[in-house]
């Protein structure tokens, strides 16, 4: 802005304006939403499992791969997309249970789970029910979708872990149904992620928890 010297009128004057602010650096643009490949590789992974757990298909070899590859490392990948989204409840979800698709793939590979025998076994999925039942809590934040997989997958871990601990058949087979419906359920969730994101409004519900 210029001044006018009120003595001299004519007389030029020094300007008084002050320096500007250094201009703030553009905030990080968010990445897309890891929420439809944890999800999927999730739901894939454990349907192919839980076909095996029911007794419909005689061996869970065919996991094997996709255990290590998609709900292992690619789940990590999405928990650690989620760090970088700033969504704490989706990283520590994906970044365990791709963990625990890890370990199963180990166990399962190496013997492990044969030397651990049934009481071994039997802690490893208490343990998983465990985190699975307090994360379910945290869950009703979140919305109904993921809400109602964490009901099932809590379901299904104890179930397995009574089957593991007793020997039953019976209840192991049955919570490998629990296991298909929760994928069932985790795969609606991976859909509706990318549906929506890609079409650019809500078209496939998910049924956002009120704040």
């Amino acid at each position: 802005m210029t001044q006018i010297n009120m003595t001299n009128p004519g007389a030029p004057v020094a300007s008084a304006t002050a320096p500007s602010a250094p201009a703030a650096p553009p905030a990080a643009s968010p990445l897309a939403d890891p929420g439809a490949l944890g999800l999927g590789a999730f739901a894939l992974t454990t349907f192919v499992l839980s076909m095996s757990n029911t007794g419909i298909v005689p061996s869970s070899i065919a996991v094997l791969g996709l255990a290590l590859f998609y709900g292992g490392i690619a789940q990590v990948i999405a928990g650690i997309w989620e760090l970088r989204n700033g969504n704490t409840f989706g990283a520590t979800a994906f970044t365990s249970f791709g963990a625990f698709w890890l370990a199963f793939w180990y166990l399962e590979s190496t013997g492990g789970n044969v030397e651990a025998g049934a009481a071994g076994m039997g802690t490893f999925l208490l343990a998983w029910t465990i985190f699975t039942a307090y994360m379910t809590v945290v869950a009703q934040k979140t919305n109904g979708s993921i809400f109602m997989v964490f009901v099932a997958l809590t379901i299904t871990f104890a179930l397995l872990t009574i089957g593991a601990y007793t020997g039953i058949t019976a209840i192991h087979q049955l919570g490998g149904w629990f296991g298909i419906l929760t994928a069932l359920l985790a795969w609606y969730g991976s859909v509706a992620v990318v549906f929506n994101a890609t079409a650019g409004r809500a078209a496939l519900p998910v049924w956002p928890a009120k704040k």
